[in-house]
């Protein structure tokens, strides 16, 4: 997100879908909130487990998106097509076998 290579962006747009799901609605009780809290780390321990973090910056080996030198590394390694796109495809099998 922002290219500060924090939380991956397929982790992020994942858990927006968990809230989405599971979220409390205004007129839910807190046990609702607590199972969202659940299945949100339930889904993160099952993509750390795949790809053993959930920081951008790690997951493209601390290459930093910002530095045009690492950019260029980046993409000549193809980090964005073989990488970043295996995270989104495993984030949406995760969030499939979560939703049920």
């Amino acid at each position: 997100m922002g290219r500060q290579q924090q939380t991956c962006g397929a982790v992020t747009g994942a858990l927006m879908v968990i809230g989405l799901h599971f979220g409390k609605g205004k007129m839910d009780d807190n046990a609702k909130k607590i199972h969202t809290y659940e299945k949100s780390v339930e889904f993160m321990k099952a993509f750390t487990e795949k790809h053993g973090s959930i920081n951008c910056l790690e997951l493209l080996e601390g290459l930093h998106m910002a530095d045009p030198e690492e950019s260029k590394e980046i993409e000549a390694r193809e980090l964005y097509n073989l990488r970043c796109t295996r995270y989104v495809s495993d984030a949406v099998q995760i969030i499939e076998k979560l939703i049920g």
